[in-house]
């Protein structure tokens, strides 16, 4: 019996939480729409209106930064060498940075590679290159970095996003471009 009242207590507090979470969520969806960039933002096909939501509440209006740097550091995405001396460490992610921001980029990157072509091509040839190939998770981060810049790119200069323009802005790609053929 007291089971009984605690399990409709619980599912009560749940569906409270879970409205709660839904308005919070229409919020920031109509905040996010306020800033300029927005549109040019979900301009990027796989990028879902949540993910720039998302995004923007980790970083604030990417205008505010001088510097794609500035956002790849503020992820941790830089890299640090653990070396002493004579001995050369092996180089990581600093992972000094916002870990929410992190994970959002990585849960943003598999559909672009899925899905956006010129992703694709890309993530393709960092893990195929004759020279250095990279293993997956590497390209992966790679890959995230290169998301953040794009993400600067667009709201800097109120474009939206052009994957012709980025194939013939990336040298591993320019081979591969349609045009090309």
């Amino acid at each position: 019996m007291v089971a009984n009242h605690e399990m409709e207590w619980i599912i009560g507090q749940y569906e409270q939480i879970e409205t709660a979470l839904e308005e919070i969520s229409v919020k920031m969806r109509e905040l996010a729409q306020e800033i300029e960039a927005y549109q040019h933002l979900i301009s990027i096909p796989s990028i879902s209106e949540e993910t720039v939501c998302d995004l923007l509440a980790e970083t604030g209006p990417l205008t505010s930064y001088s510097h794609p740097r500035q956002l790849i550091k503020l992820a941790g995405l830089t890299l640090r060498e653990n070396s002493s001396g004579q001995h050369q460490g092996r180089k990581s992610l600093s992972k000094r940075g916002r870990r929410g921001l992190r994970a959002l980029l990585f849960r943003a990157v598999f559909p672009l590679i899925r899905n956006n072509q010129v992703f694709s091509d890309l993530y393709t040839y960092y893990i195929s290159r004759s020279e250095n190939p990279l293993k997956k998770k590497e390209a992966m981060v790679v890959l995230c970095s290169k998301l953040l810049k794009i993400f600067w790119g667009v709201s800097h200069h109120k474009v939206a996003f052009d994957a012709e323009r980025m194939r013939n802005d990336c040298r591993p790609l320019q081979a591969k471009s349609p045009l090309a053929s």
